[in-house]
């Protein structure tokens, strides 16, 4: 079994990101409902996480959501 840890910083892509979609996200970080709540969230995890745990979750997230009935 490897011990080597798994990088999500770089390499091939999987996915392509919608830059409307991007451009949207941001915009709702910046909302004045929104986007407390999401800079607190992203504050506590940028804090919490390493950079590669926090892009794993954004594609754990992502994953999620594409799976969901919602």
């Amino acid at each position: 079994m490897s011990t080597e840890p798994i990088s999500l910083l770089g390499g091939h892509s999987v996915y392509c990101i919608n830059e409307g979609q991007l451009r949207d996200a941001v915009q709702l970080s910046e909302d004045p409902e929104s986007g407390p709540r999401i800079q607190e969230k992203l504050t506590d995890l940028e804090g919490a996480l390493s950079r590669n745990e926090q892009a794993a979750l954004a594609f754990v997230i992502i994953e999620r959501l594409r799976n969901s009935t919602d």
